[in-house]
């Protein structure tokens, strides 16, 4: 199984710059070992079972948590498809095998 989890994660009741406190949620996806993208709106993180997504989103909330963060806005987007794996970068293949290489 392959579950793609497109995730945003910041707090509300810090500085107008978020960067800090998103470093350290990338931080701990980085850490997760699982592959990940980075973009400038959201993390798309590839992941084995719902569970592990959720708990990965639960350890990035810990953390701003952690930093006194009183209140967090989050989003979270899955993509779960049975039988498939390496789909962060297989979905984009598919694409640039239409059109040529795609922008990353």
């Amino acid at each position: 199984m392959s579950v793609l989890l497109e995730m945003s994660m910041f707090p509300t009741d810090k500085s107008e710059s978020k960067s800090k406190e998103v470093s350290e949620v990338i931080k701990i996806i980085r850490d997760s070992g699982m592959s990940y993208q980075l973009t400038s709106m959201a993390t798309i993180i590839e992941i084995n079972t719902i569970a592990e997504a959720f708990a990965l989103a639960e350890k990035c909330y810990s953390r701003l948590e952690e930093l006194g963060c009183n209140r967090v806005y989050a989003t979270l987007k899955f993509d779960i498809r049975k039988g498939h794996e390496n789909r962060l970068k297989n979905k984009i293949a598919t694409v640039e095998s239409y059109i040529g290489e795609v922008s990353k």
